[in-house]
């Protein structure tokens, strides 16, 4: 499709707040141009309210295809422990052009929720049984098929993982298809740069998976490959991986990540859910993100991330959609509100006094989701021509203005309030539904078919 030369909105977000009649031109993909309090002009696409692209932060996309199939409770207690063996038993199946298939998928649903950029944290490497594909960017190469399908912008984390856990425990037959050593994963970056470059702003950045699949040799010979780009790495999701590291070092394994390492603002610490005062101040003063997946954390029972003392230091923070057991990016940022507020026993708690809760949350989510995915946002000159329209006629916008819509939109209407979606200054979803939906469903449908059958 081609790219449009300017749509006007009567109403768009943005970064100094809403304006009414806003016109926008675009060139190659970016914001050439916004003027407001302007009539549109014949040739112009017409909306009505515009809001900036989000950025998922986090996705592992083949998981979108375990959705609802793990919730047979097993004999003993279920964590996110005994869901990771599942998970192990699933990928061990998947070929190169299943996990095209199932990415395809979750990044189409991604756009039609309003996510115009996505992190994948990308962990499966290898054929079956580890053995190494001639091309050690073949997975990658078919995440970037994907990315270019759905048209989402990617931002490749290629994982590095060496160990089954801390100390040096060896890696278990469930996770052969992941494991790199430092050299060969230098020539996995290397490979997955130039598979992505056919997308033309796709970015590479590193991702150790965690602490306990890298040793502290490995983690110091990785980091320099990122190369001014982004570096994710999980951490502090559950508390046993709290416990194991204290076993294992004496510290918890935030303290132990910023005792070893320069942790700046090119840092996404996913989940980082358990954590001391100390460390979530830490973590605020660095200028990292941090990554939260409230719709997973609460799947796997993770627990409940430290919002508002992360908040109250200036703790930056963005959302990603992690296991894909559903995508919604409205949904991610209710729970994310709702979970503090069970917790806190207490409404609008992530909003300042006299703010409104939906504008926090988009806002705080947009930049620091934009940060860690190592681009910009926000609809302003020069930032990509990446937006979402919201239908005026939805019931659950109906009568609203300013921030009042965007809180209608995340805590009363959700995705099925998104009209239209344009990424790079092109048009990817009309009336609510991506233009390749059709052809991607049919082609999941078949691999999901013999996947579960077999």
């Amino acid at each position: 499709m081609e790219q449009l030369p300017a749509i006007h909105f009567r109403t768009a977000l943005l970064p100094d707040g809403w304006a009414h009649d806003v016109r926008i031109e675009t060139a190659a993909g970016r914001i050439a141009c916004i003027d407001t309090g302007v009539s549109a002009q014949p040739r112009d696409e017409r909306a009505a309210i515009g809001l900036p692209g989000m950025a998922n932060l986090h996705s592992h996309a083949f998981q979108r295809a375990m959705a609802g199939l793990t919730g047979k409770r097993g004999p003993g207690a279920d964590s996110f422990w005994t869901w990771r063996e599942w998970m192990y038993r699933f990928v061990g199946r998947l070929t190169p052009d299943d996990v095209e298939a199932i990415a395809a998928l979750a990044f189409v649903e991604m756009v039609e929720a309003g996510f115009t950029r996505v992190g994948e944290f990308h962990y499966l490497h290898h054929d079956f049984g580890g053995q190494c594909f001639a091309d050690p960017a073949e997975m990658g190469a078919r995440i970037a098929a994907a990315a270019g399908t759905a048209g989402i912008g990617l931002t490749l984390l290629p994982v590095f993982y060496a160990q089954g856990g801390f100390g040096g425990v060896p890696a278990g037959d469930g996770q052969a298809r992941f494991l790199s050593t430092p050299d060969s994963y230098a020539r996995l970056i290397e490979a997955s740069r130039h598979v992505v470059a056919p997308l033309g702003d796709a970015l590479v950045g590193v991702a150790p998976h965690s602490l306990r699949a890298v040793t502290p040799d490995a983690l110091a010979a990785i980091l320099p490959l990122a190369n001014g780009n982004p570096i994710h790495i999980h951490i502090a999701e559950q508390v046993r991986e709290v416990e194991d590291c204290v076993a294992w070092s004496g510290r918890r394994p935030v303290e132990w990540l910023f005792d070893h390492v320069a942790v700046d603002g090119r840092w996404c610490l996913v989940h980082a859910t358990h954590m001391t005062a100390d460390e979530t101040h830490a973590l605020a003063r660095s200028g990292a993100v941090a990554g939260i997946c409230p719709i997973t954390e609460a799947d796997l029972g993770d627990g409940l991330f430290p919002a508002i003392d992360y908040r109250a230091a200036g703790g930056a923070w963005g959302i990603g959609t992690d296991s894909n057991v559903a995508i919604d990016m409205a949904d991610e940022l209710r729970l994310f509100e709702y979970g503090q507020r069970l917790h806190h026993r207490a409404r609008n708690v992530i909003a300042d006094e006299g703010g409104f809760n939906g504008r926090a949350l988009f806002d705080g989510a947009l930049k620091g989701g934009a940060q860690a995915l190592g681009v910009e946002a926000g609809l302003k000159v020069g930032a990509p021509a990446d937006w979402a329209t919201l239908d005026p006629d939805h019931v659950g916008l109906i009568g609203r203005q300013g921030d009042a819509l965007l809180d209608s939109f995340l805590f009363a209407s959700g995705r099925h309030a998104i009209d239209a979606v344009w990424r790079g200054g092109r048009k990817v979803v009309t009336g609510g539904v991506h233009h390749a939906r059709a052809a991607v469903v049919s082609r999941y449908c078949m691999v999901l078919q013999r996947l579960l059958m077999t």
